[in-house]
Formats: structure tokens, sequence, C-alpha cells
């Protein structure tokens, strides 16, 4: 750059360059910084602030009764029982404080310690946040004995708050439209609402929560719901998670206190046969996804106690290998939920915990509580201390199976996979990864590919079930090894780590490309099972797809068109039959292999023409569930979730 040009530049670097956002220009200038995302989870979260609004007032004993319902026209009405957001005036703000709350970040009830003793809404910025980013926003509220109400298009109110009318009941009314000039995805997904307001019933025992879809009409002629209810708590949540686990001894290991620093700490715990530790935190009904120190005084409360016991009754003295936490919570599903008063998170997203003080109250209490339970309860007692000797004995065992996985690294030397068609670029960002069923279609798909970015590796049919497997069986099994070593992920960072290292990950788009029948569907829920149980991490950070290849190819004349679903089979015939069915030549493709390299390229591998759906987990709690009713030994659950969901299953391409 010229000296010339870096004054011009410099002189037009000033003040008036400077922009300042107003109001909630800023939420809908950079909306992922609020809510995550502009798809499918971030469309989601615009529910959950509105609906955590209302359970801060049920926490607050304001509030029993919260109806979520999903219109016709896609819109959503939230209405709880509680005392009404407040429509006086605001001095300071010169406007009613209902205005106040739905248009200014950092306001609201949440800040004042005498409104709220706990919240999840701690920064204030939730349902200002949901009214900006809304095409359209109307709230109604009953309080002292009249009805109010206002609207909103994009944040910015159309009138003042109005007077409209009388009522004896109290409460918050609110329906939203998400903006179209926001969100890539507007239609939401009744069972994704259904697990948070079912996850959100578990954790605030006697709390009535009902989702409505108005969107669909039953046989019946009713709209679709729901009502989550529960008295027990989460005695009944970690009931639910396991209920398609055998269980090792019936009892459910229930704590709840606030006797340490008088912070309210509810734990349930459960054992089951399985061989995964399934364990939830919450922090005011927020799921802390990464942990926090809640989960690290549980985790060591419990260990210490439990090997305490254990060591006292002498039950480790013929136990030749160390044993160590990992062991003690093998086939343990634990939820944990604690109430602070003033939680430090990490981030914005609230996936973390940090309050150090909640470290030694958690401890403290489930030390107490579990060593009450182990000393009433000895036989219970001597089953759960077995199984951790032979969770011990197993990961032993998988510690050889590890190290033979490790050895066989491609960063240790050992090279990869023979059946891997591996690309030539090296840049993690830029490659793909696709798991491909079959050397039939593996051949295909290593002929139409591009070398440069994409990798080809076959599988064997149908790999292990790992939900129903021991570690070092799962390490043992071939199939398993070789995407470990072709993935360049590794096991921990010391001989007895469980945590996967994806420090040395070799690609970022791992893409599950099987046939479109039901052996193609089950080989990919085999494959989620694998990653969900062994490579979680690689799922959270997005890495994960599913790729759609088309299930028809559909010709009138010299026109082809490939078709996804049997809608657009049937389009096809109606745009081109002319009431000559005969006419249409269709082709259905029962599996990759019967694809040339062209087609498949074109159709499911070429990223320019390509439909993949990426796997997120929207609710660790609910995926849980569904992964052990799915593939676990129970038949009973699995039976049933068929039959209730048969005649909705689907694929969205």
């Amino acid at each position: 750059m010229s000296e010339e040009e870096k004054l011009d530049a410099s002189q037009s670097y000033s003040a008036d360059s400077i922009q300042v956002l107003e109001g909630l220009e800023a939420v809908r200038k950079r909306p992922s910084m609020y809510i995550g995302d502009t798809g499918l989870k971030g469309l989601h979260h615009l529910v959950y602030e509105v609906v955590d609004n209302s359970i801060d007032e049920a926490m607050g004993g304001y509030c029993d009764d919260i109806q979520v319902s999903i219109n016709e026209d896609n819109s959503v009405t939230v209405i709880d029982n509680g005392r009404g957001i407040p429509v006086d005036w605001h001095e300071k703000e010169q406007r009613s404080a209902l205005e106040v709350v739905l248009t200014v970040l950092h306001a609201g009830g949440k800040f004042d310690k005498g409104s709220y003793k706990v919240s999840g809404g701690l920064h204030g910025v939730g349902v200002s946040c949901v009214n900006a980013l809304s095409s359209s926003f109307h709230v109604e509220i009953c309080r002292d004995g009249k009805l109010y109400e206002q609207d909103y298009k994009r944040g910015k109110p159309i009138y003042s708050v109005r007077e409209i009318g009388t009522s004896e009941e109290t409460g918050t009314t609110i329906t939203f439209i998400p903006d179209d000039e926001i969100f890539s995805v507007l239609e939401f997904k009744y069972d994704v609402l259904a697990a948070r307001l079912r996850e959100l019933a578990y954790l605030n025992t006697g709390i009535k929560l009902s989702l409505t879809d108005r969107r669909n009409v039953l046989e019946n002629g009713e709209f679709k719901s729901e009502i989550f209810h529960s008295d027990e708590g989460l005695k009944e949540f970690v009931r639910f998670l396991d209920q398609s686990r055998e269980p090792l001894i019936d009892d459910v290991i229930h704590i709840s206190t606030d006797k340490f620093g008088g912070m309210p700490v509810e734990v349930a715990m459960m054992y089951n046969q399985s061989y995964n530790e399934n364990i939830f935190s919450y922090v005011n009904n927020i799921n802390t996804i990464e942990g926090g120190t809640h989960l690290a005084g549980f985790r060591r409360g419990m260990t210490r106690t439990l090997k305490k016991y254990a060591e006292d009754s002498k039950m480790l003295e013929k136990v030749k290998i160390e044993v160590t936490g990992d062991d003690f919570r093998e086939g343990l599903t634990a939820v944990i939920s604690i109430k602070v008063a003033e939680p430090q998170f990490e981030g914005q997203t609230k996936t973390k915990l940090g309050n150090n003080e909640v470290m030694g109250s958690v401890d403290m209490a489930v030390s107490e509580a579990l060593g009450n339970y182990l000393e009433e309860h000895p036989k219970e007692a001597k089953i759960i201390v077995d199984k951790v000797v032979l969770a011990a004995t197993a990961r032993h065992a998988a510690r050889n199976a590890r190290e033979l996985v490790q050895r066989k690294s491609p960063l240790s030397g050992g090279g990869l996979p023979g059946k891997l068609a591996d690309c030539s670029d090296r840049d993690p960002e830029k490659c793909e990864f696709f798991i491909v069923e079959g050397d039939s279609a593996g051949g295909t798909a290593k002929q139409g590919r591009s070398r440069k970015y994409q990798a080809i590796m076959p599988i064997r049919g149908k790999i292990l079930n790992v939900e129903k497997a021991m570690q070092h069986r799962i390490l043992e099994n071939e199939e398993i090894r070789n995407m470990y070593t072709a993935l360049g992920v590794s096991i921990g960072t010391d001989d007895d780590s469980k945590e996967l290292n994806i420090s040395k990950l070799r690609y970022h788009k791992i893409i599950f490309m099987t046939d479109a029948d039901v052996d193609g569907s089950h080989i990919d829920t085999l494959l989620l099972t694998f990653f969900f149980r062994q490579m979680k991490p690689l799922i959270e950070n997005g890495y994960i797809y599913i790729a759609t290849p088309p299930l028809y190819l559909c010709r009138k004349g010299k026109v082809e068109e490939y078709c996804w679903t049997e809608i657009q089979r049937q389009q096809f015939i109606e745009k081109y039959g002319s009431g000559n069915e005969n006419a249409i030549h269709t082709q259905r493709y029962k599996g990759l292999g019967e694809m040339n390299a062209e087609q498949l390229w074109h159709t499911t591998m070429d990223p320019e023409f390509r439909t993949l759906r990426q796997v997120t987990i929207e609710n660790a709690a609910d995926a849980d569930h569904v992964f052990s009713m799915l593939m676990g030994d129970d038949v009973a659950p699995r039976r049933e979730f068929i039959e209730a969901n048969a005649s909705y299953a689907k694929i969205d391409a």
C-alpha cells in the first residue's frame, strides 16, 4: 500500500466508522452469539428461552402450569400461570416495565435477588432475544385483575402496552413467529420440544408442562399432545433413562439436601448391567453438557465413599489390580441437579459450571447419603462392589486392546488400514471420510470420488453393537480398530483413561453412506450407537453426517430425474405421466452398488448437488434413552417404540 493510500485509509477510519448497535440490533446482527446458531438448534432455543422464564416463576413458587403449543402457522404459544411480567411504569427507562424486559438486553427480574433466588436465565437476554428474532411477537399479561397486551415486529413495539380487559387469573402468554430473515429452518420439531419439556418436568417436581401440536390432527379429531408431570422427580428420571436396561439392583439411590452450604443438591443414581457410564448434570435446570464443579464433586464423593466401604469391608483384598474412578461408574446412570443463587458459567452457552464452592457441597452430600445407603443395604453394596471389580478386570483387558489400536495408528508409524482409499489432501477441515457399506459400493465410491479430499472406507456388513459389548471386546473388533486407525483418534492420554483424544483427527467430515433400505438404516443405527458411545466428541463438534442417496431414477423419454422420496416420484409421474403412468420408467435403487460411479458422485458425493444430514445431539439424556432402547437387550420397550412410531417414520432429505 502506498503512503497516499495509507493516508486515505487513515482519514476514512474515524469516529463515523464505529458502528454502535442499539437495543436489539446487536441480536439481529449476530444472532448466533445469543442462541447458538440460526438452524434447527437455534430455532428451538427460542422456545426454551420463553419456557425458562416460566420455569423461573415455578422455581420461585409462583407457577405450576406451563402450556406450550405449536400453532397451525408454525408460531409457538407459551402460557404460564405465574405472576405475570410487571407492566407498571419504569421511571428510569420512561416506559412500561414489560417493554423494558422485551427490548433491553440484560434487563429482567433475574438481577434482583428479591425477585428470584435462583434462575436459569441468568444473563437476562432470553425473552428479549426471542422478540428480536421474531417477525411477529405478541404478549398478554394477566395481573392485578386486569388484562394487558402488546405487539412487536422484529423487536420493535407496534404500540405501547395497553389494557384490554379484566381477568381473575395471573400469568403471561407469549406467541411468536421466528423471523424468516434470520432462520434457515422454520419448522418446529414436536419430539425435540417434548424431550426438553419432559426433562423439565423431572427436574421440577409437581409442575405440569403440556405440549400441543395444532398442525397434527389425530384420527380421533384431537391434536397431538402430551402432559409432562413428575411426583418423584429425579428418581423417575433415572428410571425413565434406564427402562430398557437390565438393573443391577432395583433401588434408585436418591439424595436431596441443602445442609451443605445452604445449596439444594439432588442426585438420583442407579446401577445397571451395561458397560457405559451415563451421568447428566444440571444447574438451575440448565443441562451443563460439559459438566463442571458439581460433576467433579459428585465423582469425587462417590468414588471415595464406595472405595472406602469396599476396603473397610475387605472386598478388595484379593483384587490384584488397582481400582479407579472409572470402574466405580461403569454401568451407572445418574442425574445431578443443583440450584445455585449466582452460578458462574463458562461462556454464554452455559455448558460448564465454574463455582468452586459447589464441588465441596456436592461431594459432602453424596458422601453422606451414599455412605448411609451402603451401610443400610449390605447385600446391594456387595453386588455393586462385585461389578466394580469386574469392571476393573475388564479395563485391564481393554488396556491391551487399546494399546493394539494405538500401535496401529498412522501417527505411531503403524500405517493405515488396507481397505482405506485415502485422499491426497492433509488438511482435516477439507477432508471427508466416507464409511461405505460393502466392497461393491466401496469400489463404486472409490471410482466416483474426488481423490483430492474424499477418503473411502468400506465396512463388511453390520458392525458390532457396542451397546451390549465390553470395552475390550469393542477394541478387539477389526472393523472398529480400523476406524480408530483411519480417523487418527486415540483413547486417552494414559493407560486407564477412556477419554477420546481427537487432536490428531484426520477428517472433519465423517459421512455414513449406506443403502437406502432397512439394512442400510440398521447399519446407520449401529454406526450412530458406536460414535455416540465411543466417539461422542466427534458428534458434539459437528463432524458426523449421513449421506442421502436417491431411492429412484425416473425417466420419461429423454427426461430423467432422481427422486429421494416417494412424494418426489409421484410428482414426476403427475408432471410427465399425462394420464399414462406406463410411459414412466422407474428404477428403484436397492443399493449403492447399483449406481455407476458417475451417478453416485452426482447424486450423493458431489458437494454441489448432494444433501448431507448433520448428526447433532439436541438432548443428551433423551439420546441416551433412545440408544439404550433401540440397541439394548430389553425387547419390550423397543417393540413399543416401533409400534408407536412406525407410521411416522421418515427420512428428511
